[in-house]
C-alpha cells in the first residue's frame, strides 16, 4: 500500500509542476506564431528622437528612464507592477514586495500559468491606496481617449497585450504605459521585457492586441488603472 501511494505522489507532483513548466517551455522556445507585420518593422518603433520625447512625458519621466526587467517569462505582471509602484513614489518597489503575502509565483519563482489581468489586478490592490481599476471591451475611441489619459501623472496603467499580434510570435504579456504622443497617435510602452525594450506603436495597432481573449481568463484583455 505504501508503494502503490508513494507512486500515486510522484505522478500527482509530476502533473503539477510538469504541466505548468512544460506551458512556460512551450512559450519560450515555441511561441505561437501570427500572420501579421511586426511593428519592429515600422518607423516609429523605437526611433530616437521619438523615444527622447516619449521619456520626458509627465508619467513616464516619474519612471526615471528605467524600467526594471522581468526575471524569466512569467514574470511580466507582477515586475509591471513593481515599476508603478516605484514611479508613484514607494522607493526601492520589487517584485518580491508585491508579491509578499500574496501566496502566489512561489514554486521556483515562476507564476507557473502567469497572472490574468484581475489576477494582477488584485496584486496592485493589495499594496496600494489608490483606486485600482480594470478595464475591458473598450471601443478603438474609447482606449484611444484612455491613452490619452495616460499622461496624467496622478495615474498609471498597465496594459495587458497580445504580443504575437504586434510582434508576429509570443503569447500575453503585461507592461506600463509611459503615455501618449497625441501629435504622432502613439501610444509609449514601457516593456518589461528587457529583449525589447521600450517601444512605440499607434493606438490603433495596439488596440488590436489588448482586443484579444485571454484563454486562462476566458475575458478580453485591457487595462488596469491606478488613480
Amino acid at each position: 500500500m505504501r508503494h502503490r501511494l508513494g507512486w500515486f505522489a510522484l505522478v500527482i507532483a509530476v502533473v503539477v509542476v510538469g504541466y505548468p513548466g512544460f506551458r512556460v517551455a512551450r512559450a519560450k522556445l515555441f511561441p505561437r506564431r501570427y500572420a501579421v507585420a511586426s511593428i519592429a518593422e515600422t518607423p516609429e518603433y523605437q526611433d530616437p528622437l521619438l523615444l527622447e520625447r516619449a521619456w520626458s512625458l509627465p508619467v513616464a519621466a516619474r519612471y526615471g528612464h528605467r524600467i526594471d526587467p522581468q526575471r524569466n517569462i512569467s514574470m511580466c505582471g507582477p515586475t509591471s507592477a513593481a515599476n508603478v509602484m516605484r514611479s508613484l513614489g514607494s522607493g526601492t518597489a520589487t517584485v518580491d514586495d508585491v508579491l509578499a503575502g500574496s501566496g502566489r509565483c512561489r514554486w521556483f519563482g515562476y507564476c507557473w500559468n502567469g497572472l490574468t489581468l484581475g489576477e494582477l489586478a488584485q496584486l496592485v490592490r493589495a499594496k496600494t491606496d489608490r483606486r485600482v481599476r480594470v478595464i475591458r471591451d473598450l471601443t478603438l475611441a474609447q482606449f484611444r481617449e484612455e491613452m490619452a489619459r495616460s499622461n496624467d501623472a496622478n495615474r498609471r496603467y498597465i496594459v495587458n497585450f497580445n504580443r504575437g499580434l504586434l510582434f508576429g510570435r509570443g503569447g500575453g504579456h503585461h507592461s506600463p504605459v509611459g503615455g501618449y504622443l497625441a501629435d504622432r497617435d502613439l501610444v509609449f510602452v514601457l516593456d518589461v521585457n528587457s529583449s525589447f525594450g521600450p517601444w512605440l506603436v499607434s493606438t490603433a495597432r495596439l488596440f488590436q492586441a489588448v482586443d484579444s481573449i485571454d484563454p486562462d481568463s476566458g475575458a478580453k484583455r485591457g487595462l488596469i488603472v491606478v488613480e
